[in-house]
């Protein structure tokens, strides 16, 4: 395989500065760079892994971030996909998402793989992945299978 992950997702926020708490306060990140380009754009760096990031736009008038309409009618990018480092960062993120109350914490079973999603402060619809300790080879679930490790909390 020639790539080894994403590099990026730029996104549209109408404030960076809320956004950036968000995912500071949620994964830990942190912000690189947050430069003013030109009258009224601004483009911040909000690192979410080691090689991971989100390229976030702030552009007066642009009401694009207020725009959003129920899965797979967004546009091209539907929503963004993180991997938790560990099933215990998993458990940190999901725990920090129902605190503020931008997930119900729902963790579906996907097989292979555990799932949680969550909504920014902008509306963008997020999923937090990782690989599930509980997974059978070769058997996949469905959307919408709860998780056995998660179904009393």
């Amino acid at each position: 395989m020639l790539l080894d992950g994403v590099n990026h997702v730029a996104i549209i926020s109408n404030d960076s500065d809320r956004l950036h708490a968000f995912y500071r306060e949620v994964f830990d990140a942190t912000v690189s760079r947050d430069d003013t380009h030109g009258a009224g754009e601004r483009l911040s760096f909000v690192a979410v892994g080691p090689h991971t990031e989100l390229n976030v736009f702030e552009v007066v008038g642009n009401t694009e971030a207020e725009r959003q309409t129920p899965m797979f009618g967004r546009g091209r990018i539907d929503h963004l996909g993180l991997q938790a480092a560990s099933l215990d960062a998993f458990t940190t993120i999901r725990g920090r998402l129902i605190e503020r109350g931008a997930s119900d914490g729902f963790v579906t079973d996907f097989g292979p793989l555990l799932s949680v999603f969550f909504r920014d402060p902008d509306g963008l619809e997020g999923e937090v992945c990782v690989a599930n300790p509980d997974a059978e080879p070769g058997v996949f679930h469905p959307p919408g299978t709860p998780a056995a490790r998660f179904a009393s909390s």
